[in-house]
This record gives structure tokens, C-alpha cells and sequence, in this order.
């Protein structure tokens, strides 16, 4: 019998949303690789994580509710200690290929008092990475074609020509083939799909497409958060599609090579979005109806992912977990499969749900909470912060308004104190009290 623990590697697309998948009912695009995923592993229907990139990434990598160490957006404070610091500390060899974006953020002159105040990528704890937007600010270059990527101490200088999402795949392939027979982590936070909108090496377009966002022009333009500088190629109805099904194929690729390797029934995989789709990406789903992405929402569509694990032999084929999962989850299911205990006086808000992907009953959430403070420089109105806790069915902000999500999903009949029913009531007494937990010197509550 076999004592070795379980590889994890943890897929995270950006900017794609609940909804687009086609095994969560998206008929807009094709995505077979995570439909196989979802038909041979589990896929969860009430994954919920915050609303925008960074406050899910500082959740995910810590396992902590953001009220107790976001510092702003595009940052990770410089000592907090990631999933990577405590899986190599553990013995694991660790690796992350893809997004960062994590140290500094803001062009010259917005909140300069953030610029270059997170985590460099050389401190995140792993033992190799392959990142895109590692120190730079304004000046990140392109994510997709041509992409301008530091690894392991320097810059590449092999990239023209080349797909961002396929140099972070080769990464994350080359250091799973080399450390086959270790016990391996891998972070895989995707480009894609978030803008700009551009054409694909599927694409005929691909050739010739020249990355705006490699322009001088492009580099010093002060605009940010999630907002491209690229001009009119920037086209969602044009290219979303193409990325999303070419965000498929790279996963596919990944999965490939457990299965060649022969290591897949010891590789734990999950895949989850980052945040909801962009509000300007629209979709097709089975029941004929259009669904809207909610980035930046607080919104349903703008917190509810896809989540898809596969683990076989070990996650029951086909299995739909009905449970609540949220961005806080993970840090903690990760290491409950590895088999390895937290630092001492390691706060974690989340819980495993491991129990939930052996088709076991675990220890379900009653409600998920959200401390939703972007700090963004973003002027649009649709960012604002926000606190809010929902369960099933009932969905409460900090400041009193009570939505039943099941007949009202877009929040637009609030309930309020004096002229609730008995069921309103329950709710409110049920979920407004969890509120005052929810502070940084209170340790997890439930």
C-alpha cells in the first residue's frame, strides 16, 4: 500500500463565469475538456467566489476572508504566507505558470502609495514559477501573443511568436514530467480569458495580429483594472469565444500528460473561475435565455464560478455537490488531501470540503460570508465595497437589505425591516447576527 500523498494542481481561468461552461448549461461555446472533467469527476453548482481577481486570489492562496489581510488591488501583503510557502515547507515541490500581478499595480499617480507594495514572486514561497506581470506596473506588456514573462529570476527572451496560456502550459507540463515521482503542487492561474479580446493561435487571425498591448503607447497608458488600452481590436463578440475554447484545450493538455505519465488517479485537479464574466460578454444557455456576465458585481453573476475536480478512483463520476463553497475553501481542502496540518496560529475562515468530493457528507457550509473592499482606482460605479453573507436562498448586506435570490437573482426587491414575512424574519435573525464575527481580532466562526 502506498503512503505517498496526493499531487494537487489548481487550475483557476480568469474572468470566465459560471455560466459559460457548457456541462453548467453555456451552448455558446464548446468546452469538452471540462465537460469529460465534470462527467468523470464533480462538477460543484454553488461555487461562489468575490466579485474581482484579486480579492479571490489573496482568498484562495490563504484561506482567509479579506477583511483580515487584503491591502489593496493587484496585491498580496509581502509577508503573508501563501499556499506555496506552506506546501514546500511540507516537502512538496512546488511550481506556479501564469498570472501574478500580485506586487505592484497602479499606474504613476493613482494611490502611489500602493505602487510596489505586495508580494514580489520571488518571495511567494514556490520553488520555480513562470509568471506574467511579476514586477512591472504599467508597463506588463501582453499576457497572449508575444507575452512578456519572467522565470525563475529573469525575463524570457523566446517569446515572440507565442501564446501566453501555451508557454505557462509547457511550464507546468515540464515541471510535472520532471517531478513525476515526487509529490508535486501546481498553481496554474490562468490568462485567459480575460481582455484584451484577441484572436488565438486557432485563429487564422493569429499570424499577423500584432499584441496592442506591447506598444509603447499601450505600456504608459493609465488605464487599469481589468480595463484594456488596446483600441478597437479589443472585441469581445469577436474573440471571447475563441479564447474560452482555447482556455479548454490548454487544460486539456495538462490533463493529457497526467494520463501519459500514468500519474492521474494520484493527482488531485480542481478548476475554478477567478470572478464572473465581463458585464459585456453575453451567452446562450440550454433553457434559450441570455446570461450577462457580472464582473465587479455583487451580483450572483458576478461571485458564482465553475468548479470542476477530477481525482479518479477516488471522486465518484458524475457526482453534482449541491453544497456552498467559497474562495476561502481551498487553502484548507488542499491541505486536508495532502495530509498536512496548518503553521501554528495559521488562521484559516475557510473548510475543507475533501469529505464532499468523495461523495461523503463532510461538513457543509450554512451560509458563505464576503468582505468585498477592491480598493481599486476604478471610477465606473459598480465596484463600490461591500459586506454581505448568503445561504441557499437568502442574501443579506451588511447594511440591512434582505433578497430571496430564489425569485429575485438580480436584487431587485429588497426586503426590510416592518414589512417582512415571518419567512424574511427568520432569515434576517438566522444570518444579520454573523456580521459582528466577521472582524479581524474574532477567529473563524463555524
Amino acid at each position: 500500500m502506498t503512503t505517498r500523498r496526493p499531487n494537487i494542481i489548481l487550475i483557476m481561468s480568469d474572468d470566465l463565469g459560471y455560466e459559460v461552461i457548457g456541462c453548467n448549461g453555456g451552448t455558446s461555446y464548446r468546452t469538452p475538456v471540462l465537460d469529460d472533467m465534470a462527467e468523470n469527476g464533480a462538477r460543484f453548482e454553488n461555487a461562489h467566489v468575490q466579485p474581482l481577481c484579486t480579492p479571490t486570489r489573496v482568498q484562495l492562496m490563504t484561506g482567509k476572508y479579506n477583511f483580515r489581510n487584503y491591502i489593496g488591488f493587484g496585491l498580496i501583503a509581502p509577508d503573508e504566507k501563501t499556499f506555496g510557502h506552506v506546501f514546500s515547507d511540507a516537502g512538496y515541490k512546488t511550481c506556479i505558470s501564469g498570472k501574478w500581478q500580485l506586487y505592484s499595480y497602479n499606474p504613476p499617480g493613482v494611490k502611489p502609495e500602493l505602487r510596489g507594495q505586495g508580494q514580489q514572486i520571488e518571495d511567494a514561497g514556490f520553488d520555480e514559477y513562470c509568471v506574467w506581470h511579476a514586477h512591472h506596473t504599467e508597463a506588463k506588456g501582453s499576457r497572449y501573443k508575444d507575452p512578456v514573462i519572467y522565470e525563475n529570476g529573469s525575463y524570457r527572451e523566446d517569446t515572440d511568436g507565442q501564446y501566453g496560456d501555451d508557454v505557462f502550459a509547457d511550464y507546468a507540463i515540464d515541471f510535472i514530467e520532471r517531478n513525476k515521482d515526487e509529490e508535486f503542487f501546481v498553481y496554474f492561474p490562468m490568462a485567459l480569458t480575460h481582455g484584451p479580446f484577441e484572436p488565438t493561435p486557432d485563429d487564422a487571425e493569429f499570424a499577423n495580429f500584432n499584441p496592442p498591448s506591447n506598444s509603447e503607447e499601450a505600456k504608459n497608458a493609465q488605464t487599469f483594472d481589468g480595463v484594456h488600452s488596446g483600441g478597437d481590436v479589443d472585441d469581445p463578440e469577436t474573440w471571447y469565444g475563441s479564447m474560452v475554447q482555447y482556455h479548454d484545450k490548454v487544460i486539456g493538455r495538462v490533463n493529457d500528460k497526467l494520463e501519459e505519465l500514468g500519474i492521474a488517479e494520484n493527482t488531485l485537479v480542481i478548476y475554478v473561475g477567478d470572478n464572473g464574466t465581463p458585464t459585456e460578454v453575453c451567452n446562450i444557455r440550454h433553457n434559450h435565455m441570455t446570461s450577462c456576465g457580472g464582473k465587479g458585481l455583487t451580483l450572483d453573476r458576478g461571485t458564482h464560478v465553475p468548479m470542476i475536480c477530477s481525482w479518479p478512483g477516488t471522486i465518484p463520476s458524475g457526482s453534482v455537490p449541491t453544497d456552498l463553497v467559497d474562495s476561502s475553501d481551498f487553502m484548507p481542502t488542499i491541505l486536508d488531501a495532502a495530509g498536512i496540518a496548518p503553521p501554528d496560529d495559521y488562521v484559516m475562515d475557510g473548510r475543507s470540503f475533501l469529505p464532499q468530493l468523495k461523495g461523503e457528507k463532510g461538513n457543509p457550509r450554512d451560509w458563505m460570508f464576503f468582505h468585498f473592499e477592491p480598493m481599486s482606482a476604478n471610477t465606473s460605479g459598480i465596484r463600490d465595497n461591500a459586506r454581505f453573507i448568503r445561504d441557499h436562498r437568502w442574501k443579506i448586506y451588511e447594511d440591512g437589505r434582505l433578497y430571496d435570490l430564489d425569485s429575485d437573482p438580480e436584487e431587485e426587491s429588497v426586503f426590510n425591516v416592518g414589512a417582512e414575512s415571518q419567512e424574511c424574519a427568520d432569515a434576517r435573525a438566522r444570518l444579520e447576527p454573523i456580521f459582528a464575527h466577521m472582524v479581524p481580532e474574532k477567529p473563524p466562526l463555524g
